[in-house]
C-alpha cells in the first residue's frame, strides 16, 4: 500500500522556538500586524486551532501560536486525548485541580508577549486561552504589554467543587492585580456555549471581580470549543473584532 504523506497545516508557519523563565517550548509565527499569542486547547495545536489563527492573519495580525502539548499541525488520534489529559492532570503548568493558583507559565507568556510587542509593535499584544488554556489569558494580563485578553471556554480547574468551578486561575493577589488593570482600563472577552458545565460559574466570578469591564459572550446550545471544534461564527467575529478593535486602532 502506498504510504499517505499527511501535510501539516503548519507547513507555511515559521517555527522556532520561545525560552523563558527556565521554560522552552515550539512557537509558530505568521502575519505581519500587532501580534496575538493563541494558545491552543487539548488535545494539542491540531489544524481547528492552526485555522482560527488563520483567520486571525487574514484579519491583519501577526500570530504566535506556541505548541505546549500534544499534536502539532495535525489532527489527533483516536483516543490520541485520553493520553493527554491524564498527563496535563499531573503537570504543574496546568493546574486542573488546584485552587487559587496561578500557572507557573505565566512568567513563560510575560516574556514572549513582551518580545511580540518588540518585534511587531502596536499598542501592545492580544491572548487568546482555550479550554484547559483558558485561564492563561488573565495570567497573560498581568503583563502590561498585555492589552487584549480573551478567554474561550475556559475549563480549568475542573469543576468538581464549587469552588473550582468559581476559580478563574489566580492567586487572590494576580486577581487584585488583574481587577486593577481592568480597572485602568484593559477589558477582558470571555466566549463560551452557555450550556458548556465545564465553563463551571468563571464567568460568573468574572462579572462580579471585573464589572463593565468583562464582557460575555454566551453562546446557545451545548458545544464546547467555540472557536475551533464547535466553532461558532458569532463567537469568532466577536473574538476578531475585539482583538482588531485593542490591537489596530490607531496603527
Amino acid at each position: 500500500m502506498a504510504r499517505v504523506e499527511v501535510v501539516s497545516a503548519l507547513e507555511t508557519w515559521t517555527s522556532g522556538e520561545h525560552t523563558a523563565d527556565g521554560r522552552t517550548y515550539p512557537v509558530y509565527r505568521k502575519g505581519e500586524g500587532p501580534a496575538v499569542v493563541v494558545v491552543h486547547e487539548s488535545p494539542g495545536l491540531t489544524p481547528e486551532v492552526v485555522a482560527f489563527a488563520e483567520h486571525l492573519v487574514a484579519a491583519g495580525l501577526g500570530v504566535a501560536l506556541p505548541h505546549l502539548f500534544g499534536p502539532a499541525g495535525r489532527r489527533s488520534y483516536p483516543g490520541e486525548a485520553m493520553v493527554v489529559i491524564p498527563r496535563l492532570c499531573v503537570s504543574r503548568e496546568f493546574a486542573l485541580f488546584t485552587t487559587g493558583v496561578t500557572t507557573p507559565l505565566a512568567g513563560w507568556l510575560h516574556d514572549l508577549a513582551r518580545r511580540l510587542h518588540t518585534d511587531h509593535g502596536g499598542p501592545g499584544v492580544g491572548v487568546v486561552g482555550m479550554c484547559v488554556t483558558g485561564g492563561f489569558a488573565l495570567a497573560a494580563m498581568l503583563d502590561p504589554s498585555v492589552v487584549a485578553p480573551v478567554l474561550a471556554q475556559p475549563a480549568a480547574p475542573v469543576p468538581l467543587t464549587a469552588a473550582r468551578a468559581a476559580d478563574v486561575g489566580l492567586s487572590d493577589a494576580d486577581l487584585g492585580r488583574v481587577v486593577d488593570r481592568a480597572r485602568d482600563g484593559c477589558p477582558v472577552l470571555g466566549v463560551r456555549y452557555r450550556a458548556d458545565a465545564s465553563t463551571g460559574t468563571r464567568f460568573e466570578t468574572l462579572r462580579r471581580a471585573l464589572g463593565p469591564a468583562f464582557t460575555a459572550v454566551e453562546l446557545p446550545g451545548r458545544g464546547h470549543a467555540t472557536l475551533t471544534g464547535d466553532r461558532h461564527p458569532e463567537a469568532v467575529e466577536q473574538v476578531v473584532s475585539f482583538l482588531r478593535r485593542r490591537l489596530l486602532a490607531g496603527t
